[in-house]
């Protein structure tokens, strides 16, 4: 392995640890922290570079199997936004709700940027979003 590639992993390391802080903080604390609450990104392709992208999905998919903490999908979306942000790329959280087989509430996150998806992608089709967060960077902001 190489030493960018372990570097990434250190820090999806660290960015997962500070998505499960955030996680502990009551939302309505941490949710002005994910951006602009009910809008999107651009889905525009040309804005992202796609290998950044899939380094990042893959570094936090690997190194959320190794934390001592829950590192589960809303502190892998938290995580993936936060080293996306770091490298002035654009994302949107998504918040989503759905029932299980027994009609209890379940509740799932994921995070694109530009057309793909990030973290969260497998299991985002059976949920209805119910929030989503949009980290714009530089001089994208809307008032």
């Amino acid at each position: 392995m190489d030493k960018t590639s372990k570097i990434l992993l250190l820090e999806s390391f660290f960015y997962l640890g500070v998505g499960r802080y955030l996680k502990n903080i009551p939302f309505s604390k941490v949710a002005p922290s994910l951006g602009s609450h009910m809008e999107e990104t651009t889905f525009d392709s040309s804005t992202v570079d796609q290998k950044v992208l899939a380094n990042i999905s893959q570094a936090i998919h690997i190194m959320s199997r190794y934390t001592i903490w829950e590192s589960q999908c809303l502190v892998k979306a938290i995580a993936a936004m936060k080293m996306l942000e770091k490298r002035k790329i654009e994302s949107t959280l998504y918040l989503g709700t759905a029932r299980d087989e027994s009609g209890q509430l379940i509740a799932h996150a994921w995070l694109r940027s530009g057309p793909y998806y990030i973290t969260g992608f497998e299991e985002m089709a059976k949920f209805t979003v119910v929030g989503k967060f949009a980290k714009k960077i530089g001089g994208h902001h809307n008032g």
